[in-house]
């Protein structure tokens, strides 16, 4: 959805004043560096983290403050930051080199499912809250109001993949995911588009997602396949049918 085109000085005073609401520097945002942020969520850690899923594009200028609180909070244990790049900005001017159909088609499967609207920037936190990811204020509270997923297995690390314990009583069918995203800060100069001439960071950019199961309450093991390049951190989401609710999450 193309949007007013923004000044890289606006971008930055808004990002600034974004990211000081979360207690992060810009600058260190912009080197991708985690700065010292406010006390992690009750009950979140790295076993059990807050999924943050933004949707964004290289082509949307309404983007790169949304990038820059994302890539402040990249480094916190107690929270799983995923960068989506989608495809419908694609044909305005310049290709994401990241953007994938499978990421366009994930955000229109939450909007069917009532959350939101298919527009960049969006921040999903744990597949029920959908809201804009430059209101840095919305996306602070959102993480506080939601807190870690629940009502799902605990995930635990096996020798060959993962395993999801046992659940008592009445359990919705849900999907496993694996996704696989880049931790380092990759800056992409753009040359064209709404953000031609600037170069902008990235961090935790989802390079896949595999649906490497189902999960129907029964204690069960996955084996993972191989990461199609190398670097990249790992995760994994159980939720509750496509673009419902994500009940349990691990970082690996």
């Amino acid at each position: 959805m193309p949007m007013t085109e923004l000044s890289p000085r606006v971008i930055a005073l808004a990002a600034t004043a974004a990211l000081a609401t979360l207690g992060l520097a810009y600058g260190s945002a912009q080197a991708g560096i985690g700065a010292a942020a406010k006390p992690a969520i009750g009950g979140a850690s790295a076993a059990h983290p807050v999924v943050l899923e933004l949707f964004q594009s290289q082509g949307c200028s309404s983007c790169p403050p949304a990038n820059a609180i994302l890539n402040g909070l990249a480094d916190r244990p107690d929270l799983l930051a995923l960068s989506f790049a989608v495809t419908y900005w694609d044909q305005l001017g310049w290709k994401d080199r990241f953007g994938s159909a499978r990421f366009t088609v994930r955000q229109q499967d939450y909007a069917k499912a009532g959350r939101g609207q298919v527009a960049t920037p969006e921040l999903i936190v744990n597949g029920t809250h959908a809201i804009v990811g430059s209101n840095a204020r919305e996306v602070a509270e959102t993480i506080a109001r939601a807190g870690p997923p629940r009502g799902g297995p605990e995930i635990a690390v096996t020798a060959t993949g993962v395993r999801l314990a046992a659940l008592a009583g009445p359990v919705r069918p849900s999907i496993v995911w694996l996704v696989r995203y880049d931790p380092g800060t990759r800056n992409v100069p753009i040359r064209a588009g709404e953000n031609a001439g600037r170069t902008l960071p990235h961090r935790d950019i989802v390079r896949d997602l595999v649906r490497i199961g189902d999960w129907t309450g029964s204690a069960a093991s996955y084996s993972l396949p191989a990461a199609r390049e190398p670097g990249l951190a790992t995760a994994i989401l159980v939720q509750r049918g496509t673009g419902g609710p994500i009940t349990a999450a691990r970082r690996l």
